[in-house]
């Protein structure tokens, strides 16, 4: 696919700024995830099995990771921030590189996490995005994912694209999936709304 350049773009000012910012980052986000994530992760693995191959995009300090594998699973722990990677190491977690906007991701795996990543996808990419995401789906494969909600974009350093409930639920019904489950939440720390879906491919 041909990638635009203010798509390359946008990707480069994302991950510049996670470089700066992942060790602040993993010290804030504490060792375990939400309880709100807890159940949408063992809500993906009762759907799956517990002993499925997972894709994370974006893993962060790979605490999500980390639940995900207590609970039997196997993860491909991923990000396209290096730093992060390192953090991960240094705990004896192996991770990939890896930028979902120009990268193949492989497959196919039993299910793919994108949690609090794909928002900073521009609207133009994502259907070509969530496409690659089905691809890399077996028959049956579940994806779990959440996004910013709201209308238009946040523009600064980088953009931050807010996607609709209903809208962004036929973006993954365009692609073959089916939303199986969601929900929709407020953060108590800034009041920013989020959308978490988990949709299964046909």
């Amino acid at each position: 696919m041909d990638i635009s350049a203010e798509a390359l773009e946008q990707s480069r000012r994302v991950t510049n700024m996670y470089e700066a910012y992942a060790d602040r980052y993993d010290e804030i986000v504490g060792t375990e995830p939400l309880q709100r994530v807890q159940a949408a992760l063992k809500r993906l693995a009762d759907v799956v099995g517990s002993d499925s191959r997972v894709l994370e995009i974006g893993s962060g300090s790979g605490r999500e990771a980390d639940f995900l594998e207590a609970l039997g699973l196997t993860v491909r722990r991923t990000d396209a921030t290096r730093r992060f990677l390192e953090i991960q190491a240094a705990r004896g977690k192996k991770g990939d590189l890896l930028d979902v906007v120009t990268d193949d991701l492989g497959g196919p795996y039993d299910a793919v996490v994108a949690l609090c990543v794909l928002f900073y996808v521009r609207r133009a990419e994502i259907g070509v995005v969530l496409a690659k995401v089905a691809q890399a789906l077996r028959p049956g494969g579940a994806f779990l994912v959440s996004m910013r909600g709201g209308e238009g974009e946040k523009n600064g350093e980088y953009q931050t694209v807010l996607w609709r409930r209903d809208d962004f639920a036929r973006q993954l019904e365009d692609t073959g999936m089916s939303v199986v489950w969601d929900e929709s939440s407020l953060n108590s720390g800034n009041g920013e709304e989020w959308h978490t879906f988990l949709a299964v491919k046909g």
